[in-house]
């Protein structure tokens, strides 16, 4: 059994805490914030994340897992300091290290023995030598026995718990290979691969990483749009790219773009770097430019089956950014809600999980309890967020309650035949002309 302390009880550090814990080891999860920390002794989730809940109340009941805001509390004893901080994106993309900045601060002045600091936090390449940095000079030449390591992580929001316990790797840079070899003992339950390489390379993994995911989803939604003009079917499109080895059909899903705490932020911050540092990320700025026109293109859809947005009254199915999380950070439907009052529309919405996180930010949109609630009255409805307990809608009774029947499917969900069948008008992302020939 390792004792360990997680810094952060986001995503990222509630997972990683809770699954060290039910690896067997002693773990502390520390937050500064009291509110939180005095929810997570009572049992209260502050995200929803499938299985999450479960997990951290049998490894509290265990005496495992721990939650509190003493940072003397959380590392005494502690062999292990995982930092996972938010680092939101600054004024220019550029990824805010403050909160990383207090952390590393906090160790330095309360640690006394030897410890691994290891970066969990998705953070700028440079930054692991920048907190050895912060680390030493806050001793002011007070010895301290310490190492980092960068170990970023690479979970999925709606599937992280799994995602932490059987991992696709296990990516650990530092400067000192006997630390991340102590690190990568603490993944050794998990039978994973590991990957040891130099602190930079680590950070750039991440970075690189969810650019090029970001990067596949945009290049197949610019090709749903050439799709549209064209009359080919992007799924078909993707389907046939995707049995070609080299190319695979994971992230080949044309929509309404990528969204979510880490594919805008990250990709801004790489973009940031590589402009810094005197390097042209065309293919980035091409990348989220083309994630933003897929919410202009959405609304366009929509003015153009409706004749003018102003005064309609639209649905939208789903808030969170994607199915299983409630989290609505840079979610399409928050833009596309944006644009369509800005164009004079009313806007009802409804989503599983999120309606919670949607209230604190969305006060122009009635927020309803289900999606016939949604539909009731409406001009048009759009699909955002592709959740089951929308596949299998009765569509019978939403033709008999609109206002008028017309569908935007943003995930391109249902079948549009079958939906032209129930006597809407059906429009895609990619699929043929878009659904828009009842309209030319």
């Amino acid at each position: 059994m390792k004792k360990i302390c997680v810094v952060g009880t986001g995503y990222v550090g509630l997972v990683t805490g809770t699954c060290f814990a039910d690896m067997g080891n002693h773990v502390t999860c520390l937050d500064v914030d009291p509110v939180r920390i005095d929810h997570l002794n009572q049992g209260k989730m502050p995200i929803y994340e499938p299985g999450l809940e479960q997990t951290v109340n049998q490894n509290v009941r265990a005496g495992r897992l721990f939650f509190t805001t003493d940072y003397a509390a959380a590392l005494a004893e502690a062999e292990f300091a995982f930092i996972a901080v938010g680092t939101p994106s600054g004024n220019d993309g550029e990824a805010d290290l403050q909160y990383v900045r207090a952390a590393a601060e906090a160790i330095a002045d309360i640690v006394d023995h030897p410890i691994i600091v290891i970066n969990k936090s998705t953070v700028p390449v440079g930054t692991g030598d920048w907190v050895a940095d912060v680390i030493q000079r806050r001793r002011n030449g007070k010895p301290l026995e310490f190492s980092v390591v960068s170990n970023p992580e690479f979970l999925r929001e709606g599937s992280a718990v799994s995602d932490f316990m059987s991992p696709d790797r296990v990516v650990l840079g530092s400067l000192e290979r006997e630390a991340a070899e102590k690190v990568a003992e603490l993944y050794r339950p998990l039978r994973c691969t590991v990957m040891i390489t130099d602190l930079r390379t680590a950070e750039m993994i991440k970075y690189a990483s969810n650019a090029f995911l970001a990067t596949r989803i945009s290049f197949i939604n610019e090709i749903a749009n050439m799709c549209e003009e064209l009359g080919a079917d992007v799924r078909e499109v993707a389907l046939g790219m995707g049995y070609d080895k080299r190319i695979g059909h994971a992230f080949l899903d044309a929509g309404l773009g990528w969204g979510g705490s880490c594919f805008p932020k990250d990709v801004k911050a790489l973009e940031h770097m590589a402009v810094l540092h005197g390097t042209q990320p065309q293919l980035l700025q091409a990348v989220m430019e083309i994630n933003r026109n897929q919410r202009r293109r959405a609304v366009m859809k929509l003015r153009k089956a409706l004749g003018n947005l102003n005064e309609t009254t639209i649905g939208v199915l789903g808030l969170s950014f994607k199915p299983n999380t409630d989290d609505i950070r840079e979610a399409a439907a928050i833009e596309i809600i944006h644009l369509l009052q800005n164009e004079g529309a009313h806007v009802r919405a409804y989503d599983p999980q999120a309606m919670e996180n949607a209230s604190k930010v969305m006060h122009q949109t009635v927020l309803c309890e289900n999606p016939y609630e949604v539909a009731e009255g409406a001009d048009a409805l759009i699909l955002v967020t592709e959740w089951n307990e929308f596949k299998q809608l009765d569509f019978t009774h939403l033709k008999e309650i609109m206002k008028r029947p017309v569908i935007l499917d943003g995930r391109n969900l249902w079948d549009p035949e079958t939906i032209r069948g129930f006597g809407f008008t059906y429009m895609g992302i990619g699929r043929g002309n878009g659904g828009l020939k009842d309209f030319e």
